[in-house]
Order: structure tokens, then C-alpha cells, then sequence
């Protein structure tokens, strides 16, 4: 019989209605009971870690979902982290790269409605976050409308569908029916006899700054000492203007000269950034900047975050960021 931890931090899942709108008040345990029909084969244990819109979550609560599942490690078969749908995809990425080559699973999921309504998409969600954790597949995953994303590829595209989230640029690991699980044979798994790596090591001073006609690079300039770790949301395929007074390449290189680490990717969700086919992007590729490929913006700034917590060498932030882990970087 598999040993489960249930790890509930708040979010709509656990909301109910308050003086000021919806806000998490239902226990760890609260949560759980609605599942009970779907515990067969499997004891769950619950723990209430903390209790909170996911818009209050923060780089430390990361570290502390990832330490309560370093502690009990050895306890339990699988982990499921209930929470809220509007980081959950920033959590899932940094928890990713916070725990690496796990031999077992830990499931992410919530809910767009509170669990306790008549109608909502709570209970299902748990109870597929549950049966893919019974499955012993060792990893981080986002669990959601009866699919399972790999935890660096999800974002959440819809604010209220129940269909929130999808995988991007990477395909679904799996989807779930009825408590069966149909794995998607174009996905990879992660290798297996490796050793889990867990770290505490992040550092939050990045800055991430989406271009838009008319930005200002003198912006860059002002706050270069504030943030070790820059990233440039550019356009299309992720080129950087240098055109008249508004020349951002020029900026650019006065941070990598600096020895801070700037990433460079796209606004658009899908196919990723390519700086090798325009000379907006050769010319930033010139410049030491570090290209994010196909990854989606939760899993570029989680990453570089956690990169920079092992390194401020700009070299080794470098090539830690660039280096795949567990299909976070393909096609390139």
C-alpha cells in the first residue's frame, strides 16, 4: 500500500466566502475528506504547511514546501501540494528545479473553484493528483483538468475555465479518466538510479522586464546594481532593438560587462525564441546574453533564480542554466 503526504498551502481549493471576497480558510485535513472515495489502494497523512492566496506566495515558501519534502522523504511513497492556481505554475517550475531526479512523485494540484461548492473542478483534481501519485512516477508534475504537465512546462492561459493550464512547448505526460492513466508516448521520462538532489539555494534578485515599444534601456542602467540576474521578455523570436535612443543592445552589454546574468526570451507562449535567425538576435547573442529557447517564463525565471543560488560566476550561471534538466530544454 503506498504511503502518501498530502502538503495543503491554501489557494481557491481551500477558500470559502469571507467579509472581503473568497480567501483559504479549509484545513489540510478539511480538503483530504472530500476525497476519501478515491483513497482506495493508498493512506494518505495531511499536513498544513501554511494558508494562502498563491498571489502572497513567495521564493521562501518554495523552500519551504521543498524542505517539508526533503524532511519526510523517506516516509512517504509520493507528495501532492494542494494550492492556488495563479503561481502554481511558478511554484511547480522552482519545486522542479529545487528537487531534482526524484525517485518519486510529487503532484501539484488545485482548483479554479473551492472545493466545498457544488460545482467545481476541486474534487476531481485532487482526486487525479492522487491517482497519479499512486503511480510511483518519480518527478515534479502540475496535475489539472485530467492532465499532467511536467513541472517546468506549465502555464496557466485561462483565468476562470476549468482547462486553465497546458503544456508548453513540450507535450502532456499523461491525461487521467476515470482514475485510469493514459500516458502520452511522445513524452519522455525522466531517467531513473539517479540521485535526488535537493537544494535551498535561490537567489531571488532577478528582474525580469517585458519590451514594449517605447521602453526606456536607461531603466536597466538605474537598477544594474539592485539584481544579479536580468531577463528580457523581447519580441517574436527574441531580438533586442539597437536602433536610435531607445538602444536596448547597448544596455545589454553594460550589464553582461558587469558580470550579471541576462536571459533573453520571447512574449510568445508558443515555439519558443530562436536569436540565431535575425540580426536582432545575432547581435544580442554577441553580447554574453543567454538565450531561453522553448522554456516558458515560470521555468526561465525559477531557473535562473536557482542557478545564480549555486553560482554568482557568470560563466557557470552560464552553462547551469543551459544545460537540460529532465526535458526543460529541448529541440535546440
Amino acid at each position: 500500500m503506498k504511503k502518501l503526504l498530502l502538503i495543503a498551502t491554501g489557494g481557491t481549493i481551500a477558500c470559502s466566502e469571507g467579509t472581503r471576497g473568497l480567501a483559504p480558510s479549509m484545513s489540510a485535513s478539511d480538503i483530504l475528506s472530500y476525497a476519501s472515495d478515491s483513497i482506495g489502494g493508498c493512506s494518505i497523512d495531511a499536513f498544513q504547511l501554511f494558508n494562502i492566496d498563491s498571489t502572497n506566495m513567495q521564493p521562501e515558501y518554495w523552500l519551504d514546501i521543498m524542505k517539508m519534502v526533503r524532511d519526510r522523504y523517506d516516509e512517504y511513497d509520493g507528495f501532492i501540494v494542494t494550492h492556488g492556481t495563479d503561481t502554481m505554475a511558478y511554484t511547480s517550475a522552482a519545486l522542479f528545479y529545487l528537487i531534482q531526479n526524484s525517485e518519486k512523485p510529487i503532484v501539484i494540484t488545485g482548483a479554479q473553484k473551492p472545493i466545498s461548492y457544488e460545482k467545481t473542478d476541486a474534487r476531481k483534481n485532487l482526486t487525479d493528483a492522487i491517482c497519479f501519485a499512486r503511480e510511483g512516477i518519480g518527478g515534479v508534475y502540475l496535475v489539472f483538468d485530467g492532465k499532467v504537465i511536467s513541472g517546468s512546462r506549465a502555464e496557466k492561459l485561462r483565468t476562470e475555465s476549468y482547462n486553465a493550464f497546458e503544456s508548453i512547448n513540450y507535450p502532456f505526460v499523461a491525461k487521467i479518466n476515470e482514475n485510469k492513466v493514459i500516458y502520452n508516448k511522445k513524452a519522455q521520462m525522466q531517467k531513473k538510479n539517479r540521485k535526488t538532489l535537493f537544494s535551498s539555494c535561490m537567489n531571488t534578485n532577478v528582474f525580469l522586464m517585458k519590451l514594449v515599444p517605447g521602453s526606456n534601456p536607461q531603466l536597466l542602467s538605474k537598477i544594474a546594481n539592485d539584481y544579479d540576474g536580468f531577463i528580457i521578455e523581447s519580441y517574436g523570436s527574441g531580438g533586442i532593438p539597437f536602433e536610435g535612443q531607445r538602444n536596448f543592445l547597448q544596455a545589454i552589454e553594460k550589464l553582461t560587462a558587469m558580470g550579471k546574468s541576462v536571459v533573453i526570451t520571447t512574449q510568445v507562449t508558443l515555439e519558443g525564441s530562436n536569436l540565431t535567425i535575425y540580426e536582432v538576435g545575432k547581435r544580442a547573442l554577441e553580447s554574453a546574453v543567454i538565450p531561453a529557447y522553448d522554456m516558458p517564463i515560470e521555468a526561465v525565471v525559477t531557473k535562473l533564480m536557482w542557478a545564480l543560488g549555486q553560482s554568482r560566476d557568470q560563466e557557470k550561471v552560464r552553462q547551469l542554466f543551459l544545460t537540460p534538466i529532465s526535458n526543460d530544454i529541448v529541440g535546440w
